[in-house]
């Protein structure tokens, strides 16, 4: 393969690499539990969420390795194919930064919905079942843009939907199937997740960032895995600041922010299709230089 494995995840962009890591930790997993005859739950038990309080206090990663797990291949593939479309409708107006924020902090909230809801309800308290898969993550990401763009019309087999129906359509789906017993967990999972999409996607239309921390917090993990360099012996130099060119650099950020909002605003109000076709490939240059 040109350039090899690396070069070519290196040129995915961020939900075709979840899609890739969620894909390899599928196989590899499904194998070692085959190859060393491990007796269920296999490895899977030390990274799925439990459903009891106490037993999630001794894996406390399992908040976010959960979403990493899957239970059959028609789980992983109905994920993975969600993740894939909604990806490209989210990539193609927001960066790959918030698309991490609204990923993660959707599956951490689904994984606290689906604590809380199985240590509270008693309906619930019989149940043995943990809970894996990225589906309250790719719910997040979907009514992230349903909420945000929700007259944005998309193409489902024969005919042009609205994403806030498709994303109305999703959360009553749950809602109806919670007292059915048709995987309970998960569904109040996926709610959970929802909710994470809608507030920060109402914080983002007014201008806020919800997950403005969390970004702040994966700065700082991956500041302490990145090689110290020694610095040099430091020197007083007397020299002229060239302070125009900084102000006209961040002048120019603060234009083109604007100009993105302003698309984002006609998006909202009246759908992708009113754009021009100016305004069409401005934005899509934008999403490929934020991602």
């Amino acid at each position: 393969m040109n350039g090899g494995l690396r070069y070519q995840y290196a040129r995915l962009n961020i939900a075709e690499k979840l899609i890739a890591v969620n894909l390899a930790v599928f196989i590899v997993f499904r194998l070692a539990g085959f190859l060393l005859a491990l007796p269920a739950p296999g490895l899977e038990g030390w990274f799925e969420l439990p459903k009891d309080f106490f037993d999630f206090l001794a894996q406390p990663w399992s908040l976010i390795t959960y979403a990493f797990l899957h239970a059959n291949l028609w789980h992983i593939l109905f994920n993975m194919l969600m993740l894939y479309y909604v990806g490209r409708i989210f990539l193609n107006f927001f960066g790959s930064r918030r698309f991490v924020n609204v990923y993660f902090l959707g599956l951490i909230l689904g994984g606290l919905f689906f604590l809380t809801a199985y240590n509270i309800f008693p309906v619930f308290y019989q149940s043995q079942s943990p809970l894996v898969g990225a589906s309250a993550a790719v719910m997040a990401v979907l009514i992230y843009i349903c909420t945000y763009l929700p007259g944005q019309q998309v193409r489902v087999f024969f005919f042009n939907v609205k994403l806030w129906h498709i994303g109305a359509f999703f959360v009553v789906l749950d809602l109806v199937l919670i007292p059915l017993n048709d995987n309970p967990g998960g569904r109040i999972a996926h709610l959970g997740g929802a909710l994470l999409g809608y507030l920060y996607a109402r914080r983002a239309a007014q201008g806020g960032d919800l997950g403005a921390g969390f970004s702040g917090l994966l700065d700082w993990l991956g500041g302490l895995f990145k090689p110290q360099t020694r610095k040099a012996p430091m020197k007083t130099v007397y020299r002229k600041e060239a302070r125009k060119p900084v102000k006209a650099v961040d002048y120019d950020k603060q234009t083109r922010q604007r100009k993105i909002d302003g698309i984002l605003d006609k998006i909202s109000k009246s759908g992708y299709e009113s754009l021009t076709q100016a305004e069409k490939d401005f934005l899509f240059k934008a999403g490929k230089e934020d991602s």
